[in-house]
């Protein structure tokens, strides 16, 4: 049975708690050939259906199990529909709450507040809390029993109302209810029989659970914060221009082939190509790199980047869902709607922790009550239990670091495929980096040039730049551009071009001939210094002759150039306990001039594209887990080899799919900066994880030997969720080592 290419993205409503985002993965699990994960920080569910069932279908399966669903549409990303704002919501329902429970609390806690009758001004303050404050926790219990289910809304439900019960019984039944009823606050259950009441618990846990919401729903804006603001910066408008005539019209009517004018200060409308005019371009959203790149006639722009200097005019080569910043955000969501590995045990103790609490609770009521407890400290007993236990920190744990982690990552040019990427970065020790295009430029430059028979340099630049001009050739063209720095180039005469050998023509009249060495001696018969040839051309060069009138006039030499922050990049990797490999098509004195220049000390030279896969599988089998790097078509294979792929964002696009993270400029340090907060990520999922664990696993103990009150529960349980929150969002502050 076969899958969808693509996953689905549903959007999802009604879950509460981590427990809901499991049941909905659960049930979804369930239709046949169907793979499902549910992110409960994202409220998304990302699916692969078979052939045979319908997305309808899927919907159907959420919502049998009292949630809500719709298909994400990724082209409507940059026009969000309006809707409720849940976080204004919670802030509302918490300040009223919290308003109403404060006299509560002060009078339950000061005996001198507790005036005649207090205890039915706290009812009537604590009734609305407890009814309408925490009537979200009430809907989602009713709608989980109505289907079978228990969740954390179950423990926080079940814990209000019995407080709430059992007060409105000690009031009108009991003795709590008597004229100059006082009652003191104590950090332990009480044992006074039925005389105390427990609004200030039902009132106050509700505070703090709402409280702790509100921090999750703010954790959950701003950590997509940076995702929505690149989304926001799109153009609006745009003003397309035909036959010397401008008209400006919405966005959405630019098509595909349409030219389109950018003036100084207005962001590219999409993707396109500059067909006229120079500029320069921030693409800083994008790259990351803080630095204008030059545009000008033939060059690539980016939708959304900005144009700094001058006006531009593009022809739209890309729309819609088919940009790059489309592309980038879907790769991000995609990777905040995935489950990193480490969080499927947090899973499994939170699928099997609702009800293991409930009988936990009930264990402990009755327990107390056999050795001859009070009710009243038995049934407190129980009632922290019920609020202590409430799993929320552990399910937010790996959710709310990863979306803060993938969203900060954008920010700094590095896409995370997938949460399960993180643990790979965790265990890599050897990074094989790609010598052209990932180390070096890409780009052929004049390093040297010799000038021999007293020629005049301005005459030889005219020549050699001249002839060279006529030829495709990368190495030619190097020569061209670098003459054309120094003096006015013409079009040379009777241009013939000899494969793999050289150039000859007639320029301003002189038989030229430009080429390898070794030609110009063998089929011309013309003395070269092969001394100086040899010297460069063992330090990885390219050297070409170029002789007229009989005579060689000079000699060049031409090699790739090492990037700026290559060497930079070598030192983090092995400040992050990697060993640099160099893996290159070139000659093996080639390979090991750059190796040298930039640190690396093991080289693998004349490498065809399937033996880098070779070389990669050797690597494996002595026991390493490689990461490898690169930017071509011939790096694919080697990419999915690797346990971890990269590719440089300015590689083609099978390279940048067969990776498992994109960096989305050309800098190589951005492959250490991806490699850092990838595992500082993963190191705060841990971190939240142990914490998560070790609060549930010393409270609940607790709880149940009687040795918490309620209320201070609500406040440990509403802090450990604020304290992992606060913990993931420490992730939007992450700067690369420098």
């Amino acid at each position: 049975m076969t899958t969808t290419q693509a996953p689905i993205i549903l959007e999802l409503g009604g879950m509460t708690c981590a427990s809901c985002a499991i049941r909905v993965e659960k049930k979804l699990n369930k239709l046949a050939g169907v793979q499902a994960t549910v992110n409960y920080a994202t409220e998304k569910a990302t699916i692969s259906l078979p052939a045979d069932i319908h997305i309808s279908d899927a919907i159907t399966a959420v919502e049998s199990a009292g949630y809500t669903a719709k298909e994400a549409r990724p082209e409507k990303e940059n026009q969000p529909e309006a809707k409720d704002n849940p976080e204004l919501e919670l802030r509302n329902r918490l300040i009223i709450s919290a308003a109403l429970t404060i006299p509560v609390v002060l009078m339950a806690m000061i005996p001198a507040l507790q005036f005649d009758y207090w205890q039915w001004l706290s009812l009537t303050l604590a009734s609305p809390v407890v009814i309408w404050g925490a009537l979200t926790f009430h809907q989602a219990t009713w709608v989980n029993l109505k289907h079978g289910n228990a969740t954390m809304d179950t423990l926080v439900s079940m814990g209000v109302v019995a407080a709430y019960t059992w007060s409105l019984y000690a009031l009108f039944f009991g003795g709590a209810g008597e004229t100059g009823m006082k009652m003191d606050f104590t950090l332990l259950p009480s044992h006074s029989g039925n005389s105390e009441i427990y609004l200030e618990v039902s009132s106050a846990v509700t505070v703090f659970i709402l409280l702790g919401r509100y921090f999750e729903a703010r954790a959950k804006s701003r950590s997509s914060a940076a995702l929505t603001a690149l989304l926001n910066l799109g153009a609006k408008t745009v003003s397309i221009t035909s036959n010397g005539i401008e008209k400006r019209i919405p966005i959405e009517e630019l098509a595909l082939g349409d030219n389109f004018v950018v003036r100084p200060g207005e962001r590219i409308a999409t993707d396109g190509k500059v067909i006229e005019g120079a500029s320069g371009v921030d693409e800083s959203m994008i790259t990351g790199e803080s630095i204008p790149i030059e545009v000008t006639q033939g060059n690539k722009v980016i939708g959304a980047t900005l144009n700094t200097s001058g006006r531009l005019v593009v022809e739209a080569t890309a729309i819609g869902s088919d940009t790059a910043l489309a592309r980038i955000t879907n790769l991000v969501e995609n990777a905040q709607a995935g489950k990193a590995p480490i969080q499927r045990l947090a899973d499994r103790v939170a699928a099997v922790f609702v009800p293991v609490v409930i009988v936990l609770a009930l264990a402990t009521l009755i327990v107390w009550l056999l050795v001859g407890e009070e009710p009243t400290f038995a049934f407190t007993a129980a009632v922290a239990v019920l609020i202590i236990a409430c799993p929320c920190a552990l399910g937010l744990a790996t959710p709310t670091a990863l979306l803060v982690g993938t969203g900060r990552g954008a920010q700094l040019g590095v896409l995370i495929r997938g949460p399960h990427i993180l643990e790979s970065t965790k265990r890599v020790n050897i990074i094989a980096l790609d010598k052209t295009g990932t180390i070096t430029t890409g780009k052929m430059s004049v390093q040297e040039i010799k000038l021999l028979n007293n020629v005049n340099e301005d005459e030889f630049f005219v020549v050699a730049g001249s002839l060279e001009n006529a030829s495709e050739h990368p190495v030619a063209q190097a020569v061209a551009h670098h003459a054309q720095q120094q003096i006015e180039l013409v079009t040379p005469e009777e241009f013939v071009s000899t494969q793999g050998r050289g150039v000859q023509g007639l320029i301003n009249g002189k038989a030229a001939l430009i080429g390898n060495p070794d030609w110009l001696a063998s089929e011309w018969a013309l003395h070269i210094d092969t001394t100086w040839v040899s010297t460069h051309q063992n330090l990885g060069h390219t050297v070409i002759a170029v002789a007229w009138d009989g005579e060689v006039r000079g000699l060049i030499s031409v090699s790739d150039t090492i990037k700026p922050d290559s060497k930079t990049a070598i030192t983090r990797f092995k400040g992050l306990g990697l060993t640099p490999v160099l893996i290159s098509g070139d000659n093996q004195s080639a390979a090991e001039q750059v190796a040298k220049e930039v640190g690396i000390d093991r080289v693998f030279a004349g490498v065809l594209a399937e033996d880098k896969v070779q070389i990669i599988t050797r690597l494996q089998s002595e026991g390493n887990f490689v990461t490898m790097v690169g930017d071509g078509v011939n790096d694919a294979a080697a990419l999915v080899q690797a346990d971890l792929g990269m590719s440089m964002g300015s590689g083609t696009d099978v390279a940048i799919e067969a990776s498992d993270i994109t960096l989305t400029n050309s800098n190589l340090t951005s492959a250490a900066t991806g490699i850092e907060l990838a595992r500082k990520t993963l190191g705060t999922i841990k971190g939240n994880l142990f914490w998560a664990f070790a609060y549930n696993t010393a409270a609940v103990p607790l709880a149940m030997a009687g040795l918490l009150n309620p209320m201070i529960a609500g406040a440990a349980m509403a802090f450990s969720s604020v304290f992992v929150v606060t913990n993931s969002l420490r992730l939007r502050t992450f700067n690369p080592t420098k």
